[in-house]
């Protein structure tokens, strides 16, 4: 796996959480990314922060979706 893809990879959690409406989640999920790269000297160290930061933007983006479609 190249360094680029290895980073999009790690930092996914942040990204999809900017489609959020909220700060909290995106700071989470940044800090959740940032120790998930620091400990991605072996893939399977960089699991649970990861998984953690995935779950949060998940969170963050569906709530941002459904506020969405209950202001319509």
């Amino acid at each position: 796996m190249s360094t680029m893809s290895a980073a999009l990879l790690l930092f996914l959690p942040f990204l999809l959480s900017l489609f959020g409406r909220a700060a909290m989640p995106k700071l989470l999920c940044l800090v959740a990314s940032l120790i998930a790269a620091l400990l991605a000297l072996k893939f399977y160290f960089a699991i649970v922060p990861w998984i953690a930061g995935m779950a949060i933007a998940m969170v963050s983006v569906y709530a941002a979706c459904r506020q969405r479609a209950m202001s319509r």
